[in-house]
């Protein structure tokens, strides 16, 4: 059952609470910490940089560094509340009961994480905890509606995103989208004690590098949430049109922000539905069905695990688990010129320069890279939900995972197997002056707008005009997409 924004009383049951941040990285509105204020008469904070996930990445990675920046922002105004964050470099399933006892708190909150790693971590901090005698108290945060919430008529969760969206849009009042009001109760928050107070640890105390996200102006911290948010709000009445074209600003850029929580998922739901239901914003309903999509996708990870489990993700639909992917030394040949923005299409190319460079791609351009790698290409489509969750910054396991599998036709909802982005086309139709591909490959700037979204059609005279030396300076096409169309049709026979 969704507990209620507002609490009817205060009740201070506990002396001292533990508020842990995880993906919530914010003060305003954060379910977890206001229910911690209400029910602590002292609340400690702390984040915990968890070595588990840590470890595993490499040594220069934007999303350290954003979470960084961001602790030193939430650090501050906790301070300001009369507060302030402990830090800690640890494992965190071990971390978090080690230091409840070390500060003599009777409960830790924190707010809800469904990802499969991070049921496992809270299931062995329960057991910690509750053989200290400490609560663990997990509260809904990164989602309108999660898990049960949104179920069929017959009590069974959604698999088709529609019938769901209906459901979420019909369910969906001021009660789901109130803010929580946590500067109100900031009085019980506590200082840290002295012993493990410190400074936010630097990138190279963790053992990180810097990386360029400064020079890409991304904007850290619950400041930089709002900013971002502000400044689309000048613009979402355009969304739904400008948002399929990477040359323009069209998207909110907030990706990163929700995956950090250092904005509140329900203050961009609220705007989003005011605009549309009351002012008929086009522009904000389009944007408001793709924060539904975040949120079918969470359920779908928490009704239907199997799909990103386990270290090998599995179709949502099983029978495609036995299509035959290419392997062997020529898909890995295949897959690094895919990665390395190699494959010969300037805009999938471009696309995958794009990433590499910024940690970010434009979402038109993750469907049409995605089905160039599982239907043009015919590799596995988990190779590239591997890679997308290695170098995206707004990386989210189960968004991440429903666009592969979307993307590969072995998702719930997908697109049709038989539905294959034309590179070419897509780049005529949504780049047609060739802005985009010019700004990340400007070896091939000084093409014309008609030759620069299929430079092996250019006449010889053009291409030598524009300095392009097909084979040298910009690939050759690794494949033939009309034949590798027919190869897919083939290759998908099996589950038709």
């Amino acid at each position: 059952m969704a507990m209620p924004p507002i609490l009817l009383a205060v009740d201070k049951i506990y002396p001292k609470g533990l508020m842990w941040f995880r993906r919530d990285l914010r003060v305003e509105d954060n379910a977890a910490l206001y229910h911690a204020l209400r029910a602590c008469r002292q609340v400690v904070c702390v984040f915990v940089f968890d070595r588990a996930i840590l470890d595993e990445l490499p040594r220069a990675d934007r999303r350290v560094e954003f979470i960084r920046e961001s602790l030193v922002s939430l650090d501050a105004q906790l301070e300001s509340l009369g507060g302030g964050l402990i830090v800690r470099h640890a494992v965190a399933a071990d971390e978090i009961a080690r230091l409840a006892q070390q500060l003599d708190v009777q409960a830790v909150f924190a707010n809800r994480d469904d990802e499969p790693d991070a049921l496992d971590r809270d299931a062995r901090v329960l057991g910690a905890l509750a053989n200290a005698g400490v609560s663990f108290q997990l509260y809904k945060d990164q989602a309108i509606f999660e898990r049960d919430e949104v179920l069929t008529k017959t009590g069974q969760p959604y698999t088709v995103f529609t019938p769901y969206k209906r459901a979420w849009l019909a369910k969906v009042d001021d009660f789901y989208l109130k803010a929580y009001p946590v500067a109100g109760h900031a009085d019980a928050l506590s200082r840290p004690p002295a012993g493990l107070r410190a400074p936010v640890p630097t990138l190279a105390h963790l053992g990180f590098e810097k990386t360029n996200l400064a020079e890409l102006e991304i904007p850290t911290g619950s400041e930089g949430g709002a900013a971002l948010f502000d400044d689309f709000l000048q613009r979402i009445e355009r969304y739904d049109a400008a948002r399929n074209f990477p040359a323009v600003r069209g998207p909110s850029y907030l990706g990163v922000h929700l995956r950090f929580g250092t904005v509140s998922i329900r203050r961009l739901a609220a705007a989003a539905h005011g605009l549309s239901r009351h002012g008929g914003n086009e522009g904000a309903a389009t944007w408001l069905s793709e924060l539904i999509w975040r949120d079918f996708y969470f359920q779908i990870l928490a009704h239907h695990p199997r799909v990103a489990e386990g270290g090998e993700s599995r179709s949502f639909r099983p029978d495609y688990d036995r299509i035959q992917w290419h392997h062997g030394k020529h898909a890995d040949s295949l897959f690094e010129a895919w990665c390395e923005g190699r494959t010969g299409y300037p805009l999938i190319d471009a696309a995958m320069a794009q990433i590499n460079q910024t940690g970010y791609m434009h979402n038109r351009l993750r469907m049409v890279v995605a089905s160039f790698l599982c239907k043009d290409l015919g590799l596995d489509w988990r190779r590239g939900e591997r890679y997308f969750a290695l170098h995206l910054n707004d990386f989210e396991l189960s968004s991440n995972n429903g666009g592969w599998q979307w993307a590969s036709s072995s998702g719930c909802d997908a697109q049709p197997y038989f539905r294959i982005f034309n590179p070419v086309t897509q780049s005529e139709r949504f780049d047609a002056e060739g802005k985009f591909i010019r700004r990340y490959l400007p070896q091939l700037a000084k093409l014309s707008n008609s030759a620069i979204h299929a430079p092996w059609t250019a006449s010889p005279v053009e291409l030598l005009a524009a300095g392009v030396t097909l084979g040298e300076n910009y690939p050759k096409p690794l494949v033939d997409h009309a034949e590798a169309r027919e190869r897919t049709l083939q290759r998908y026979a099996v589950v038709r």
